[in-house]
């Protein structure tokens, strides 16, 4: 569906566009009546039905609405960001775009949220019957607000603990499966219950490592075991958090070496890019042009406007 005719032609791009969001024919966004007609302008159509009669094309209702972008580089945008395991940047692809570096940077970013899990539908929960998830916290960068505490304010500045100084991260991968991840303001014990409570169905097997954050976590789930890290223990038997921790050194190879650095406020979005691609990887049967199908599918029904996202 995609490929160098693909990214060179409007027409074509549009056509794989409609292909994917409309596999029956066109579909109003406003009312979701399949009865239309074409208007003069190429891809844009109207609404038959009497109450409504409103235009609508591909992009409407999507991330990529209202953009002046030519769909061609949509398209190529997304297949670009989807091929990449450690991700693409702003300036890669204003280069191999021909973009501006501020329209890069705005795609990339919609491109993130089409990526981002949930939007038409609610996720389904992790885990099972018989299932195991890995869960585990980590920490990256600075926050924008350095914090303080009561007793040091007015006095000279001391580096404080690595935690203070660093934007947490929570996430759950289920082994063999999808993994979700969550920046949180703090990572404490009732932040972490109920990200496993809200997120983890009741029937898993869930593995941590001794840490207190998972204190509780026996009341969540139907077996919690752990490892311990902090006397050299990894695995026992089939106890581990290597699955979720080899996401983490993905995640933080790809912000270091490609992103470099991202302010606080972005995380979630570039948490949403590497959780995407790792649900949608190939040890799942997941090609390159499958991943980026996916991706434009997962654009309906979100929105992100410039404000928002700056």
């Amino acid at each position: 569906m995609f490929g160098p005719k693909t990214y060179a032609d409007e027409d074509l791009a549009r056509e794989a566009m409609e292909a994917i969001r409309w596999p029956n024919g066109p579909v109003c966004h406003h009312c979701e009546s399949k009865k239309y007609y074409a208007t003069k302008k190429v891809g844009r159509y109207r609404c038959a039905n009497s109450k409504c009669r409103k235009d609508f094309t591909v992009t409407t209702g999507t991330v990529m609405e209202r953009s002046h972008i030519p769909l061609r580089k949509w398209v190529e945008g997304f297949a670009i960001m989807c091929e990449s395991k450690k991700g693409v940047s702003s300036l890669q692809l204003q280069r191999h775009l021909k973009i501006s570096y501020k329209a890069a940077w705005f795609m990339s970013h919609r491109i993130r949220e089409a990526m981002r899990e949930g939007g038409m539908t609610p996720p389904p929960m992790l885990g099972g019957g018989g299932k195991i998830v890995e869960a585990d916290e980590t920490y990256f960068g600075k926050p924008e607000e350095v914090y303080v505490s009561p007793q040091r304010k007015g006095r000279p500045f001391l580096k404080g603990h690595k935690k203070r100084n660093s934007r947490p991260i929570v996430s759950l991968v289920e082994r063999g499966g999808r993994i979700r991840s969550f920046h949180v303001a703090s990572a404490d014990q009732d932040v972490v219950t109920n990200i496993v409570r809200e997120n983890i169905n009741h029937e898993t097997r869930l593995h941590t490592d001794e840490s207190r954050l998972y204190a509780r976590m026996s009341e969540e789930v139907a077996k919690h075991e752990t490892v311990r890290h902090a006397i050299k223990e990894y695995a026992r038997g089939d106890v581990t958090t290597n699955s979720v921790e080899g996401f983490f050194g993905i995640f933080k190879r790809g912000m270091r070496g490609v992103y470099q650095h991202c302010k606080e406020k972005h995380l979630h979005r570039y948490l949403a890019e590497f959780d995407f691609r790792y649900n949608h990887r190939v040890a799942m049967g997941v090609g390159d042009g499958v991943r980026a199908l996916l991706a434009i599918r997962g654009a309906e029904g979100k929105r992100l406007t410039y404000r928002q996202a700056h």
